[in-house]
């Protein structure tokens, strides 16, 4: 695995990459992390190729059927965007290097190496051709050397490669795959059958067993390669006696004279060899098995340093996030004390101070009119100090003052402001003013206020602004919150997954920004589990932050990304998980 380049991309889909793991006819591929923390090889399409829009509809109809094979010889293909600007695939990262490199760096496998290979590879295969596949590309490139077996990766894929030519497209059937380890049907353009894997697998094997390929050195040019394919026999004599028949057999040039992979598996001995998937015994050499360690070794470092890393970009988020929340509601106390102005500490805004009337204590100068001769005030005691507690109470507001808040910088000089314009007599115009403008919320929508269907705060509940007496009676005082009326309550879906019926239950309650609105409970075959997430922000949708495991086996339990809900109108509600790639799940309400 190489670094990433300056040129390199930092992510692709929902996919953190980490390093750079080769290139092929396809493009480029990297070693990435999905938002659950798993490893994947993320190959990106050539720009060439992209452009092209029948290599397009063929990459996503081959990707659609490679995502149905299920094998414990394959890496799965866990994701793709056929409609991405740059098409890319997501398949299962399998920690092995190729038997193109174990040869070149090793040399040849011992007999019994390349036996156990045979036996894990025709299981892949057999697995490939039952989901409809034909791999068409099987070459030491395209097979993983691990500690448990051989390992299968790109198949399907070559098929969509059958669209290009170096000169644009070409008809079905062209000329796809490796010169050294092509089918004679493949060089003539023939039909194409399960039986042309059989071919590739018996070249594959002579490789795996000599170092060498069976018709020749590359180096002699690939049509005289493929012409000896198609003519000639092959070159078994350095093969051990115990492999050279059964790899003759798969050599045949007649599609029907070769073996079907039962038989192989069969001629193998692969139920003495090989059981869930992995090897029954050690199957490599000990100076290839501590290579392997060291590569997991290396892989466990990049992960130690990637999961620092996320970390400290997960820490910096946070107090983004906090910083985020502390300047809103910064702003939401600014224009509530400008929309709501308080009559007691500004009374300009009610009426001309000279029409107010004077209060039977005296008053202290300078305060709302010119004051009477100083004699006067001798002969009435003296009133409480203005501004204090008593001195409200006595002028007939019997809340005392609230507690001065702390505000920023900003938020004071923005207070002052409106005070002093206030003082001069802009009054009502100011507040108007004020009150049109509003204050820009931090999701992008300038100027955003919570819907008409939300419910007022609660008495106390806003700084900066009085409280107000609690209700009489038993009526519980209206929720605070920014989420439309229609949102809330509880919503159940259901759908099919892993083998069985899954179910969700999504519950939103009111709530503001940062709070937590929403909880969520999932029910499959294999998991219960129990999730949360905050409101980030309310409008035509709600857009809720990640959400977090509250219960639940954390293997089977994730966390999720950010989520956006939408109300179509018909009743429902619809879930989706941004940047996940996967189908946005349909919800409906549940009576009462």
């Amino acid at each position: 695995m190489e670094k990433l380049g300056a040129s390199d991309p930092r992510s692709i889909g929902a996919y953190r990459l980490l390093g750079r793991l080769g290139a092929g006819g396809m493009g480029q591929v990297f070693l990435g992390r999905s938002p659950g923390g798993r490893t994947v090889a993320v190959k990106v399409v050539r720009q060439e190729l992209a452009e092209q829009e029948e290599f397009r509809r063929r990459f996503e109809q081959e990707v659609r059927t490679a995502r149905q094979v299920i094998s414990a010889w394959t890496a799965p293909v866990l994701d793709a965007d056929p409609e991405a600007r740059t098409p890319w695939l997501a398949t299962g990262y399998v920690a092995g290097p190729s038997l193109q490199t174990v040869a070149r760096e090793h040399g040849p496998l011992p007999e019994r190496s390349v036996r156990t290979m045979a036996a894990g590879l025709a299981y892949a295969l057999r697995d490939v051709h039952a989901a409809g596949i034909v791999h068409r590309d099987l070459k030491p490139s395209n097979v993983l050397i691990t500690i448990d077996g051989p390992r299968v990766i790109d198949f399907g894929i070559a098929r969509a490669l059958e669209t290009v030519t170096e000169g644009g497209l070409t008809r079905t059937g062209a000329l796809v795959g490796s010169p050294g380890f092509m089918a004679p049907e493949q060089v003539r353009g023939d039909l194409i059958t399960p039986a042309c894997d059989v071919f590739c697998l018996g070249s594959v094997l002579a490789y795996a067993a000599t170092g060498r390929l069976p018709f020749g050195a590359e180096g002699s040019g690939a049509h005289a390669l493929m012409f000896r394919i198609a003519q000639e026999e092959p070159d078994l004599d350095s093969l051990p006696d115990p492999l050279r028949d059964l790899v003759h057999d798969c050599l045949a040039k007649e599609p029907t004279a070769r073996p079907s992979l039962d038989e192989l598996l069969e001629r193998t001995g692969a139920e003495h060899t090989v059981a869930g998937g992995r090897a029954v015994e050690p199957w490599l050499p000990g100076t290839l098995i501590a290579q392997l360690g060291r590569h997991a070794v290396q892989l466990l470092e990049t992960e130690e340093l990637e999961t620092e890393e996320t970390e400290r970009t997960e820490e910096v988020r946070e107090a983004e996030e906090v910083q985020e929340a502390e300047e809103v509601q910064e702003a939401e106390e600014v224009q509530e004390a400008v929309e709501e102005p308080r009559l007691d500490r500004l009374p300009t805004l009610a009426a001309d101070p000279h029409t107010l009337a004077a209060p039977d204590y005296p008053q202290p100068v300078g305060y709302g009119h010119p004051v009477a001769d100083p004699p006067q005030y001798g002969s009435r005691p003296p009133g409480p100090p203005f501004g204090s507690d008593a001195w409200y109470a006595q002028a007939g507001h019997y809340e005392p003052p609230e507690p001065p808040l702390r505000r920023s910088g900003r938020a004071t000089a923005l207070l002052i402001a409106v005070a002093l314009a206030v003082a001069v007599g802009a009054g009502g115009s100011v507040y108007a003013v004020m009150k049109g403008e509003g204050a820009g919320s931090k999701d992008g929508r300038e100027g955003a206020r919570p819907p008409a269907s939300s419910a007022p705060p609660a008495p106390g509940d806003t700084p900066g602004q009085p409280s107000s007496p609690v209700p009489s009676g038993n009526a519980p005082a209206p929720a605070r919150g920014e989420i439309p009326q229609d949102y809330l309550g509880t919503w159940r879906a259901a759908f099919q997954a892993g083998g069985g019926s899954n179910s969700r239950v999504l519950t939103l309650t009111q709530g503001l920004r940062g709070e937590q609105v929403m909880r969520l409970e999932g029910r499959g075959p294999a998991h219960d589990c129990r999730w949360t997430a905050t409101l980030r922000s309310a409008g035509t949708s709600l857009v809720l932050g990640p959400s977090k495991v509250t219960r639940g086996d954390p293997q089977h339990c994730k966390p999720g990304p950010v989520s956006e809900l939408t109300l179509p109108g018909d009743g429902t509600l619809v879930r989706e998980l941004i940047g996940s790639g996967g189908t946005p799940l349909t919800y409906k309400k549940s009576p009462g």
